[in-house]
């Protein structure tokens, strides 16, 4: 998977302002301006990337935030040439006669940025069918077929996409062709705050993901279908509590790529958190025996120190961090109808990004330590205890899991990093790196929608956010803040600083009491899922 978020590269934010009037053309010769036939409203681009840089996929997911804290997701295309690779093929850069990537490669007029959401029901639009003709290529819609000009957004059923300009210019400081994006009209200072290839099914050539058949677990557990004969599920919330009260995490994680690629590609009924019989999620999500040696308090947890176990540990959250992207979908989706489908878009990606990283810490384990297979050290649950506290919030949930765990991620994760580099760890480090940048996002979908439902609500999202925390949160908040990932994602210092939270102890203690002994009684003779019944879905 190409990361371009990682320390390798970071997006350079420039906003280029078209004046009234005059048109940008790209030319070897760097720009030229010359006057249009009427005069056009100011557009303003921003920078994405290095066009060598978008060569590995086919689609992008862009993310940008507003200085108003406003967020708009674009998906930009990049359709295929008979030229592709050319680019780079030259060793003599130098050489005068070499034309810039603008002028060798006709692709770069094949970029078109458009509306992550389908303007009908707001479908995801990443998975979309491109169709090209002669003059026009169209997106189609995977869940109900509509058809969307690349360029101009027009509909043949009358409904219109939202689409913007792509460029591609040549530095002038450094004569390297760079993708430009113009912003949305509404908001000002937009930033990007992620650029990620779409999935695998359009990757040019496939990125290596591992596999989880091969995944060093403690046991082999008893084989069960990824889609259950009997009575599989048809919507994104019966699947979501399918997922919940699977056990086994290997199958966990299979049965959460299957249920993601399902819900892009348009294949499930619906999302279905519109409907009176909706499933009910499961108070504590099982675990399997074969995967859990002991259950131990997370605070003795913590001092164990040697890699495998804090690989152990990271991954025993990883498992815990899938349940808690599909929990929020089950358990909040039914009781907010109002929910746009990118929000569950945004939460089936980071379940499915929960899964990766799980893979790669189980991974890392059977390299460093075939003996200590994943389930063979103790776990703990303290991140669903915390989640039990939020069961009666969605704004609590987003606050309490995605701004102050998922964010104190952000802040450890750099010392962790550093320990394995200092042990020689490059593999690891490469993981951990992987995970960190991912996590970044994970607190922008957290911020993204915390944001909306403040909004929705008429309140101040900061104030609104700290009352949360006192309610919710034991004791301070406490750094070093890792100040640059966390703005990033969106939590600037007025969200955290000097944040304490008014939880009286013994209240958080008897609610971790609870959660560990239902994982226990859950836990015992556990198959590899629990049976889950569903009614008919109508919506």
């Amino acid at each position: 998977m190409l990361n371009i978020s990682t320390a390798s590269w970071r997006p350079l934010v420039y906003i280029f302002r078209q004046q009234s009037g005059f048109r940008f053309q790209y030319s070897r010769a760097r720009f030229s301006t010359s006057m249009t036939e009427s005069n056009k409203a100011a557009k303003e681009y921003l920078q994405i990337a290095p066009y060598d840089q978008l060569l590995t996929h086919f689609r992008y997911f862009l993310n940008l935030r507003s200085q108003e804290g406003k967020y708009h997701s674009l998906i930009l295309f990049r359709l295929s040439s008979p030229l592709d690779g050319a680019i780079g093929s030259s060793s003599n850069t130098e050489d005068a006669g070499v034309e810039s990537a603008a002028k060798q490669n006709p692709a770069v007029h094949q970029l078109y940025a458009m509306e992550s959401s389908c303007p009908h029901l707001g479908a995801d639009m990443s998975h979309a069918d491109i169709e090209e003709y002669e003059t026009s290529a169209v997106a189609v819609c995977p869940w109900h077929r509509y058809d969307f000009d690349l360029k101009t957004g027009k509909s043949d059923t009358g409904l219109k996409a939202c689409t913007y300009n792509v460029e591609v210019r040549q530095d002038p400081a450094d004569d390297v062709d760079r993708v430009w994006v113009e912003v949305p009209d509404e908001g000002t200072n937009w930033r990007l705050v992620e650029l990620r290839p779409v999935s695998e099914a359009f990757a040019d050539p496939p990125p290596p993901l591992p596999d989880v058949s091969q995944l060093t677990l403690s046991e082999s557990p008893k084989d069960e279908d990824v889609v259950p004969a009997d009575n599989p599920p048809t919507t994104l919330m019966q699947w979501a509590v399918l997922i919940l009260n699977t056990s086994n995490p290997t199958l966990k994680v299979e049965r959460t790529k299957h249920a993601v690629h399902q819900y892009r590609t348009g294949k499930l009924k619906s999302i279905g958190h519109r409907s009176p019989n909706a499933p009910r999620p499961p108070d504590v999500p099982p675990r399997h025996d074969a995967y859990r040696k002991s259950t131990v308090d997370p605070a003795k947890a913590g001092r164990r120190k040697n890699r495998i176990a804090m690989l152990h540990a990271l991954a025993n959250i990883e498992q815990w961090a899938i349940d808690l992207a599909w929990d929020i979908m089950a358990r909040f989706g039914p009781t907010h109808p109002d929910l746009p489908p990118a929000f569950f878009s945004d939460f089936t990606k980071m379940a499915l990004d929960e899964s990766k990283h799980f893979s790669l810490l189980t991974s890392r384990m059977g390299a460093l330590a075939p003996d200590t297979p994943y389930g063979s050290l103790p776990v703990h649950a303290a991140l669903w205890s915390s989640a039990r506290s939020t069961f009666p919030s969605l704004r609590a949930r987003l606050a309490i899991i995605h701004l102050v765990h998922e964010a104190r991620g952000l802040d450890v994760n750099p010392a962790t990093i550093a320990r394995f580099a200092r042990a020689g760890d490059k593999d690891s480090v490469a993981a951990l790196e992987v995970i960190h940048a991912d996590e970044v996002t994970h607190v922008t979908t957290g911020h993204r929608w915390f944001s909306w439902i403040c909004a929705r609500d008429g309140v101040d999202p900061v104030a609104t956010f700290r009352e949360e925390v006192r309610r919710g949160w034991s004791g301070d908040v406490k750094g070093p803040f890792n100040v640059e990932a966390r703005e990033k994602a969106g939590m600037t210092r007025e969200f955290y600083e000097d944040l304490k939270g008014e939880m009286e102890w013994d209240e958080w203690e008897r609610t971790t009491k609870v959660a560990e002994e239902e994982m226990k009684k859950k836990g015992e003779n556990t198959p590899g899922s629990v049976s889950v019944e569903y009614e008919d879905s109508k919506s």
